[in-house]
């Protein structure tokens, strides 16, 4: 029966790329219902298997893991597509298993969707898992935030293979405590940063021991609840670090971890947790240090995720925001950066984006700093617009353009930096707008 399956998925692949179709997530939806829920179950993989999950920076932090063993000379699949499901993961591993199911690599670096990490690797062996972060994010299909970290705490109960958590993050943290006998549990950390604050400056999650009940007391806050905590009743946040990312400097932007400084592309704290977790996969798996230094010197975005573009001499960046910590990432970032900008907000509501947007209320616009004007787009651009005054911005520097190109248009009319935020079914239209107004105006000027 397996083979028959695997047959079937392979046929399916097949048809799909002869139609130049990337084959991500169809193939694995068939084999899900003809398998009765259990697609991953048909390959046999003798490899290491490295997870990567968590709400923001999965894509990132896998790309970078998949960069140390392919640098390394290893065989490795990983899912740069970002196919992240179980359906995603069983159409990658169709197309590269032979008719028995057995998956030929060195490797499989695979980003995980939260929910799916105990579905996945009850059905394949997983050696490492790397948990990032856990915030609030689309409610409306994930529900609401400890039904995540429930699932995977679960999962770890049994698990004893490498854990690599964010340690600075109580929701990921508690995820260490769960197996008293896994004695592979590693925590990453990073020392205050020059805009870390002393009181809770974002939405967050974390502020309760999930242990005792008792309030968390925080040393410092580097974003949202991400920072140095610990419980004085039952000693929760006291742990020692497998790797400590220190010295930051954003302006530079440079950090030290593990006694070698690095000096990434991207100059924002969230970067510097997301590098600090492939610096320690690196240390577990003995990867030589100049392979390290280049991924992280050299590791940049090309999918909307501080991206940077020129419009003309105006220099842009956009990021992906599909929650309010990814929101407030971005605004740290411009706020952080010295002297005037503008800001172009893309929202929209499709499906994938949630149909519920109440969530820009908890992205916190009073911070603004030196931002002049800010435009407004996306099929609830009139949403966005009202959050934004509503905080306290001057109405009357608030223009709103639902249409995208009519919206990149009005941005770069004037001198100056610019940002722009899209959520998650806008950051490939605003990114594509973006390229048209380059294009356009490069013909205009030849």
């Amino acid at each position: 029966m397996k083979r028959l399956l695997i047959l079937i998925g392979k046929i399916i692949v097949r048809i799909l790329r002869l139609f130049r179709r990337n084959a991500g997530n169809l193939p694995g939806i068939i084999l899900w219902h003809l398998s009765r829920h259990k697609c991953c179950s048909m390959f046999k993989v003798d490899c290491p298997i490295i997870a990567i999950t968590g709400t923001n920076g999965k894509t990132s932090v896998t790309n970078c893991i998949a960069q140390l063993f392919e640098r390394s000379g290893k065989n490795i699949i990983t899912n740069k597509e970002g196919n992240n499901l179980d359906t995603g993961i069983c159409s990658l591993l169709l197309r590269y298993c032979d008719m028995s199911g057995r998956v030929k690599a060195d490797m499989l670096i695979l980003e995980t969707d939260e929910s799916h990490v105990p579905v996945v690797y009850s059905q394949l062996k997983l050696e490492t898992l790397v948990v990032l972060d856990f915030f609030r994010d689309q409610l409306d299909r994930n529900g609401e935030m400890e039904t995540l970290i429930r699932k995977i705490e679960g999962f770890a109960k049994t698990f004893e293979g490498n854990l690599i958590l964010n340690g600075d993050d109580p929701n990921t943290a508690r995820i260490g405590r769960q197996n008293p006998n896994n004695k592979n549990v590693k925590y990453f950390h990073a020392e205050r940063y020059a805009f870390a604050t002393d009181s809770i400056f974002e939405a967050s999650e974390g502020r309760f021991c999930p242990f005792c009940g008792k309030a968390l007391k925080y040393e410092y806050y580097q974003y949202s609840h991400i920072g140095k905590f610990i419980c004085e009743d039952c000693g929760f946040g006291d742990y020692e670090p497998y790797i400590t990312a220190s010295d930051i400097d954003l302006e530079k932007p440079v950090f030290t971890a593990g006694g070698v400084t690095y000096s990434p592309k991207q100059g924002s704290i969230y970067n510097v947790y997301n590098m600090t977790a492939v610096a320690a996969v690196a240390k577990l798996y003995g990867i030589e240090q100049n392979i390290t230094n280049g991924v992280i010197n050299e590791y940049t975005v090309q999918n909307g995720r501080m991206e940077t573009f020129m419009l003309g001499d105006r220099e842009t960046t956009l990021n992906l925001a599909k929650n309010p910590v990814g929101a407030n990432m971005t605004l740290r970032v411009m706020n952080e950066m010295k002297g005037e900008k503008e800001l172009l907000f893309v929202l929209n509501d499709n499906v994938a984006d949630g149909l519920d947007v109440s969530w820009i209320w908890d992205i916190n616009f009073s911070v603004f700093k030196n931002v002049t004007r800010v435009v407004t787009a996306g099929t609830r651009a009139y949403d966005i617009a009202v959050r934004i005054k509503c905080s306290g911005y001057d109405e009357s520097l608030i223009t709103v353009i639902p249409d995208l190109d009519g919206a990149v248009e009005e941005l770069a009319k004037n001198a100056g930096r610019k940002f722009v935020i899209a959520n998650y079914t806008a950051v490939q239209p605003t990114r594509a707008a973006l390229k048209r107004y380059i294009a356009k105006n490069s013909a205009r000027s030849c």
